[in-house]
């Protein structure tokens, strides 16, 4: 059975595979932003679900990034300034996908910024939760 930490990971390493998608995009102009920004969501939405999972909180599988983000912070997890309104994205998530290629809700760059910082927030998070994990003395019977 998969624990939280191994889910942690599991989305941790997809939301990176999310970011380098989009990082590889953003100079392409024949990519739509709607692609574009659809990667630098699942970026973030999996880097929140992975830090969730990590602390054994349940998440509901939603696209909200907003939500995800109001989740985090019950579990006793802010998020750090760099992703400021980084709830933005959430319409990437289906909305601009199956409507008209629109203009940019962001900017492709600014999409791309949030991806990385969630990722490397992810990344320091379940790294700061092994640490402490591993400093807590164990309880004998």
């Amino acid at each position: 059975m998969a624990t939280g930490r191994d889910l942690a990971e599991q989305l941790l390493r997809r939301a990176a595979d999310d970011e380098a998608a989009a990082r590889a995009m953003l100079p392409l102009e024949s990519v739509t932003n709607a692609i574009m920004g659809f990667h630098a969501q699942q970026a973030v939405e999996k880097s929140l679900k992975a830090v969730l999972a990590a602390r054994d909180v349940d998440f509901p599988f939603i696209h909200d990034i907003g939500g995800l983000a109001d989740l985090c912070q019950e579990a006793g997890v802010s998020l750090p300034e760099e992703l400021a309104g980084v709830d933005g994205l959430t319409p990437y998530a289906a909305g601009l996908r199956y409507d008209d290629d629109q203009p940019g809700v962001v900017s492709r760059e600014t999409a791309l910024n949030w991806a990385t910082a969630s990722v490397d927030w992810a990344r320091s998070q379940i790294r700061a939760d092994e640490s402490s994990a591993t400093e807590r003395p164990e309880i004998s019977s």
